[in-house]
């Protein structure tokens, strides 16, 4: 009785201890690599603070975007659909589901129908 080990695709071949091998293989390297890091990594020090050019980090409220800054443009544009949009949104699921239904007994008509 012969075992079958490798298993053919037509997009490759699969073994699952060449597989298994890679992995380890990896792994080691990625080890070995890390293990050449900086001895004199400190935590909680001035080192773990990110390098921002000598100047100290603003405050994050100061400098954060927000969304409504960053897609001013854009929900400016739709703003029309964004009105409808939202006068029809009324947060109850049961709600969502009726739509999402709705939309897909719609679907299968029209493949149906085509």
């Amino acid at each position: 009785m012969e075992y079958m080990t490798t298993l053919s695709s037509g997009s490759g071949f699969w073994h699952p201890l060449l597989w298994l091998t890679a992995f380890v293989v990896v792994v080691v390297l990625a080890v070995i690599i890390r293990s050449f890091g900086a001895r004199k990594y400190k935590m909680d020090t001035e080192q773990t603070k990110p390098f921002l050019s000598g100047n100290d980090e603003s405050d994050p409220n100061e400098i954060h975007v927000r969304a409504g800054n960053l897609y001013w443009g854009y929900l400016e544009t739709l703003k029309g659909y964004y009105e409808k949009m939202i006068s029809l949104h009324t947060g109850n699921p049961a709600d969502y589901l009726l739509w999402l239904f709705g939309v897909l007994a719609l679907v299968v008509l029209i493949g149906l129908l085509a």
